[in-house]
C-alpha cells in the first residue's frame, strides 16, 4: 500500500484545514490510480459531521464559535466527531468497490496495528475500534465510481472538554457530567502504549505502507480548488427542506434516523432522511423518490418500496423504514 504525502514546501507554507484533507482523499480517489492508498493528518480543533446530518442537531454552534472550533461536513455517513492536534485522522482509499468488504477490511487493519503494539483492540458495532469496552476509533466510509474511501479518528490524547462541549450542550453542569461520562466510554491511546503520538504515526506508516507517493505542487493546487466545495456555507449548513412532519427512530445496527416529510392531504410530497446512518447505494433514486405522491400509510408504502433496502442504507430493513415513517 502506498503512503500519500504532500510536497515538503506545501506542508510548511501554512496549516491545512480539515476541509483540505477531505478534498485530498477525494482527489486521490478520483485521479490517483493506485489499488490502495493511505495517509494520516492532524488539524486544529474541528468538528466534522456526517453527510446526512443537520448541523443544528449535532453541533453546539455557540460552544464551537466561542472556543474557535471549526465546523465541517464530510461526504460519508455516520455521526459527528471532534478532532484536534492531540489525535490523528486516517484516510484509506482503495479501488475495491464492495463497500462492506472494504470497511471491514479497514477496521480489521486498524485493529491488527493496535494488537501488534500489545493493545487489547477489537472491532465493535457498525464502525468502532475498541480497547476493552472503550472506544478508541470511530470510522465512516463512502463510495465513488471505481473506488471506496474510509476515514476515521484515532484518539491519542484528545481534549475531552472540547470534544464533549462541541457536540453536547455547553451548560457547565451538563458539560462536567458529559466529560465524566465520556471518560468512562472512551479510550485514549496514550494510556495503553509507551509510544508518543509522533512515534505512533511513524509506526502506523511503517506497518501499513511499503511505498510512498508524493503529490506534486500542481496536484495540491487542484486539491485546493476541490476544497472550495467543502468550505461553502451551502455545503456545510445545507438547505433545510420544507416539512410538515418529523419522525425519529433509533434502529439497532443502523443508527439514529430522522425523516422530515412534507405531506399534503395525506400524500407525501417531499421527504428527506437525516441521521448518522451509512449510505451504500443511491438514496434519492433508490428510495426517497419512490415515496413521492404516495399516501403516508403502511399498505401504500409497502407496495412501492422494494423488499430490500439494506443495499441502500446499511442494515436497514424495509419494515423498519416503514415504521419510522408511519408510527
Amino acid at each position: 500500500m502506498k503512503y500519500i504525502s504532500l510536497p515538503e514546501k506545501s506542508q510548511q507554507e501554512r496549516p491545512r484545514k480539515l476541509s483540505f484533507y477531505l478534498a485530498m482523499e477525494e482527489y486521490v480517489a478520483r485521479y490517483v490510480f493506485e489499488d490502495e492508498c493511505f495517509f494520516m493528518w492532524q488539524v486544529e480543533p474541528s468538528v466534522i459531521f456526517g453527510r446526512n446530518q443537520l448541523i443544528e442537531n449535532e453541533v453546539n454552534l455557540d460552544f464551537c464559535k466561542k472556543h474557535g472550533i471549526q465546523m465541517y461536513r464530510r461526504k460519508s455517513g455516520g455521526g459527528c466527531v471532534y478532532a484536534d492536534k492531540r489525535n490523528v485522522m486516517f484516510s484509506y482509499i482503495t479501488s475495491e468497490e464492495q463497500v462492506g468488504f472494504t470497511f471491514n477490511r479497514y477496521i480489521n487493519m486498524v485493529v491488527t496495528v493496535l494488537q501488534r503494539l500489545g493493545v487489547d483492540a477489537s472491532a465493535s458495532g457498525r464502525n468502532d475500534v475498541m480497547i476493552g469496552d472503550r472506544k478508541v476509533s470511530g470510522n465512516a466510509f463512502y463510495h465513488l465510481p471505481g473506488c471506496s474511501i474510509v476515514h476515521g479518528t484515532m484518539l491519542y490524547d484528545t481534549d475531552m472538554v472540547n470534544m464533549v462541549g462541541a457536540i453536547t450542550p455547553s451548560d457547565a453542569k451538563l458539560l462536567s457530567k458529559g466529560v465524566a461520562s465520556v471518560y468512562q466510554r472512551v479510550a485514549l491511546l496514550k494510556n495503553y502504549t509507551k509510544l508518543s503520538l509522533e512515534e505512533f504515526m511513524i509506526y502506523v506508516r511503517q506497518t501499513l505502507c511499503d511505498d510512498d507517493l508524493m503529490l506534486t505542487n500542481e496536484q495540491v493546487k487542484a486539491i485546493e480548488q476541490m476544497e472550495k466545495e467543502y468550505l461553502s456555507d451551502e455545503y456545510i449548513y445545507g438547505k433545510n427542506p420544507r416539512y410538515t412532519l418529523i419522525k425519529r427512530r433509533r434502529i439497532e445496527h443502523v443508527g439514529d434516523l430522522e425523516a422530515r416529510i412534507e405531506v399534503k392531504n395525506g400524500i407525501i410530497k417531499n421527504v428527506n432522511l437525516m441521521g448518522d446512518y451509512f449510505l451504500v447505494g443511491d438514496l434519492d433514486k433508490g428510495l426517497l423518490q419512490k415515496l413521492i405522491d404516495v399516501p403516508l400509510e403502511y399498505v401504500a408504502l409497502r407496495r412501492v418500496l422494494p423488499d430490500r433496502i439494506d443495499n441502500i442504507i446499511m442494515n436497514l430493513m424495509t419494515e423498519d423504514f416503514i415504521l419510522l415513517l408511519t408510527e
